[in-house]
């Protein structure tokens, strides 16, 4: 499945600028959030369907599981995000060309991120929840501030790959077709970029100490970037890179270790101070494929999604053919195998559990015991594949996107909790 947000998702040439990430005063620009504002303006606040509503025009509906349905989008919905500071709050982007600001709690409008003239494949608010900002695939980047619904700036660039805020900061990163990864001070729009291989930049993420970026290419090479200085720490190429190109990034809770995925079905264990490979881990093929006669393409596999457990040293790993692998770190081994039947979108790890989400191509979500292998629960209510999904803090909601142009919250219900 193409990667639709690049990604997840996410090269540089040093500007003149030099400023210290850890030492931006967020305390001036950050000002009290009502989140519970008057609601809705106009008409489209209606848009959305409690769980009574949904599926009486034809009389018969397939099993959901949802609470609430967001359905103001009018194609695919690409990527969906959550406010950080309450959870209360979501913003979604689509083939439409728009985006949105909505409730959770009622799926009403808040407002719309008016002005993309493409897909919106990238929608996120800063981590302190005072702006959003959404990117298209042309490359049109804005960022509204949440409280007034107010745009404070935007900027294009080439074609876009992938966006992702500071975790401490005002200050956005992206990555584009042209190997340029770019970052921004919000919303005076001081400007760095680095300068990456002539290749798209395909992934990129933002290590917990703010200081660095990890940013991985189509060339199969991932780079180190010093934020501050705009150089480059490391860089992994020929043996030490990925064969195919880099379909996603993570880093572990203290930004020691970061994982790589790749098109070449190999996940590659990376020290982030040396930049040496720690290991690589290989996915066999779950069964044999029947040989493709001639003008029949193989069965195609690749990595789509990983990230790490923060409460034991696992790391999940997600495959386009439909395998969650859950790797034991301090052994370096496969530890469970979970077969979906359709092709993993993405994986999200709940921040303080061994419990790992998935979403795949048959429209589900899963939630997995990562200790034991086994599948806790299930939920549907898409007709569609879904596109992207987020967990609020708690881990008692997750939303979803889908290519059935809607956007859906479900409940959590957990037994042991």
């Amino acid at each position: 499945m193409p990667d639709l947000e690049g990604p997840q998702s996410f090269p540089w040439q040093g500007g003149h600028m030099v400023w210290e990430c850890s030492e931006y005063d967020l305390a001036a620009e950050v000002e009290d959030v009502d989140f519970e504002d008057e609601g809705a303006e106009g008409p489209d606040g209606e848009a959305w369907e409690t769980e009574d509503d949904e599926g009486l025009e034809d009389g018969m509906e397939a099993q959901d599981d949802s609470e609430v349905t967001f359905s103001l989008h009018s194609a695919s919905v690409f990527c969906v995000s959550l406010d950080p500071k309450t959870n209360t709050l979501a913003v979604t982007g689509g083939e439409d060309d728009k985006a949105f600001v909505w409730r959770l709690s009622d799926g009403e409008l808040l407002f719309e991120c008016t002005g993309h003239k493409d897909s919106v494949t990238c929608a996120s608010f800063s981590h302190d929840s005072v702006f959003v900002a959404t990117g298209d695939m042309s490359g049109l980047i804005k960022v509204w501030r949440v409280d007034n619904k107010e745009e404070v700036w935007s900027f294009e660039v080439g074609d876009l790959e992938w966006m992702e805020w500071h975790p401490q900061a005002h200050v956005l990163l992206a990555g584009t077709a042209d190997g340029n990864s770019w970052m921004w001070k919000i919303p005076s729009g001081d400007c760095k970029t680095f300068q990456g291989p002539p290749c798209p930049a395909t992934c990129g993420k933002i290590l917990p100490d703010g200081k660095r970026a990890v940013v991985g290419y189509e060339d199969g090479t991932m780079r180190i970037w010093d934020l501050k200085q705009g150089t480059s720490l490391h860089v992994l190429k020929g043996q030490d890179g990925h064969q195919d190109p880099l379909t996603c990034v993570a880093s572990n809770q203290d930004g020691s270790l970061i994982l790589t995925g790749s098109v070449d079905c190999h996940a590659k264990l990376v020290n982030s101070a040396t930049g040496k490979v720690v290991c690589v881990f290989k996915m066999e093929s779950v069964a044999p494929k029947a040989t493709a006669s001639e003008g029949e393409e193989a069965e195609s596999n690749s990595v789509e999604s990983l990230g790490f457990c923060n409460v034991m040293p696992l790391a999940a790993v997600g495959y386009l053919d439909g395998t969650l692998a859950i790797y034991d770190l301090s052994t370096q081994s496969l530890r469970h195998k979970c077969q979906h039947e359709s092709g993993i979108v993405q994986l999200l790890w709940e921040e303080n559990s061994a419990v790992v989400y998935t979403c795949s191509l048959d429209g589900a979500v899963r939630l997995w015991d990562a200790r034991s292998g086994k599948m806790i629960s299930e939920y549907r209510g898409h007709s569609a594949e879904i596109l992207d999904f987020t967990v609020n803090k708690d881990a008692s909601i997750v939303v979803t996107t889908s290519g059935d142009h809607q956007a859906k919250v479900f409940c959590v219900q957990r037994p042991d909790r």
